[in-house]
């Protein structure tokens, strides 16, 4: 057993709000204190200390990490994004870190999980079933997934909130915005309102089941019949606004592809990318949430099993529309069309002074996509050459837009199936792709 699955243990989940307050508090007054040492000690020796190298330590991250998965809820659901959107800008050793938030959280005991299940079903549920196991086949920031096994024979999942996560919410989020703005990690003049208001707003909803539900079903209907996809089936009889139940299918996690033959891979990447430009031309609505977790592989069958729905929000027509006239324009190298399309999504401003070098960060983009062949997701020079013009923008005063909150959550589905792919190490004819959807 690895050291991160020993890390994983029945804790049980702080809920009431001035006991998950306490927590984060302290969490951030020993932080503090660790930079204040720190720093102190850089004045002793006569450095000026640097308030982000403090923040980023391994001690800091390890405490971080900790506690926010002791945690779980929004305060762990913000470390989780943090370290997946991360990149390729934490040194290795605190990437990961911060990948324990990935990874296993910690779960309920047997007697919290007995007090939410009676709580939801009534103090007789077990009568109806054979087999319930206790340990969770699955735990992540809002729920710990289970395997049983019904008397009428049914196999399934389910998927079992955290008590008082959902009233936590206001709380963790604001507190964890405090966190950040003390870290110092924030460009300045930067508006860090609107984006912790949307973090509150979509944490509410995934913590709404009979939302997520719905959206299951819905998804379900559309990928009927799809030989790549698989969507469990609801099962509303068994499940509420905290359960979640649908049919257990057995798969293994994404990344574990790796193992398959080159073709097989391209495959995997191929129908991930087509379902996330279907989700954005063809459907309307995107499940916005690209954690590797949300996928599992059938190595029997080779669909691609999709699990987490608590993320999915439907898109404006005229957001998917600029869309498609930024990309047509960006594959037939139009720069005039390419400019036209980014203002009207708020990527530049149309006259200001870091127009061009963002402009040019997108046309990379898409001549690395109009090349002959298929796009190499192994080969990292362009997310490096990305990465490189990012810091230099940021060190040159570049203050991000406040961009649509769609935009961002799509931007965030295209990095995470990126980062898949990348993972995958596939090659992808993206700009065959592209070309289907947008002409």
């Amino acid at each position: 057993m690895n050291e991160r699955a020993q890390t994983s243990r029945p804790l049980p989940v702080p809920s009431g709000r001035l006991n998950r307050f306490t927590r984060l508090g302290t969490m951030t007054a020993g932080i503090a204190g660790n930079m204040a040492i720190q720093a102190l000690s850089e004045v002793g020796r006569g450095t000026r200390p640097d308030m982000r190298s403090l923040l980023m330590t391994p001690a800091n991250m390890r405490r971080m990490a900790d506690q926010l998965a002791r945690m779980r809820g929004a305060a762990m659901k913000v470390g989780q994004l943090l370290s997946m959107d991360a990149g390729d800008v934490l040194p290795p050793e605190l990437a990961d870190i911060m990948a324990r938030l990935r990874d296993q959280a910690h779960f309920m005991p047997p007697r919290q999980l007995k007090q939410v299940l009676n709580k939801n079903w009534g103090g007789d549920w077990l009568r109806a079933f054979k087999r319930f196991d206790v340990h969770p086949i699955a735990a992540a920031s809002i729920g710990q997934v289970h395997r049983a096994l019904l008397r009428d024979g049914r196999d399934v999942a389910i998927k079992v909130q955290y008590p008082g996560i959902a009233r936590s919410i206001d709380s963790d989020v604001a507190n964890v915005a405090g966190l950040i703005r003390m870290s110092g990690l924030l460009p300045k003049g930067f508006d860090f309102a609107p984006y912790i208001e949307e973090a509150r707003t979509q944490l509410h909803e995934e913590t709404d089941y009979v939302r997520e539900g719905a959206h299951l079903t819905h998804f379900a209907r559309l990928l009927a019949g799809d030989d790549d996809f698989q969507v469990p089936t609801l099962q509303p009889d068994w499940s509420t606004g905290d359960i979640l139940t649908m049919p257990f299918v057995e798969g293994s996690p994404i990344e574990a592809a790796i193992q398959k033959p080159q073709v097989e891979r391209n495959r995997i990447a191929s129908v991930l990318i087509d379902l996330t430009l279907r989700e954005l031309f063809e459907f309307g609505v995107t499940q916005s949430d690209p954690n590797f977790a949300n996928y599992r592989y059938s190595p029997d069958t080779g669909k691609i099993i999709l699990l987490d729905f608590g993320a999915t929000r439907y898109l404006d027509p005229a957001l998917t529309q600029t869309y498609r006239d930024l990309m047509r324009a960006g594959l037939a190298a139009d720069s005039a069309g390419l400019r036209t399309a980014a203002i009207r999504m708020q990527f530049i401003d149309g006259d200001g002074p870091f127009d061009a070098r963002i402009l040019a960060m997108i046309e990379a983009v898409f001549a690395a996509l109009r090349s002959d062949g298929p796009f190499d997701f192994s080969d990292r020079s362009l997310s490096k050459q990305l990465t490189r013009e990012g810091t230099a923008l940021a060190q040159a005063g570049y203050v991000p837009p406040p961009l649509p909150m769609d935009s961002l959550y799509l931007q965030r589905k295209f990095g995470g199936m990126f980062l898949l792919a990348d993972r995958l190490g596939a090659s992808v004819p993206v700009r065959d792709q592209l070309a289907r959807f947008v002409g």
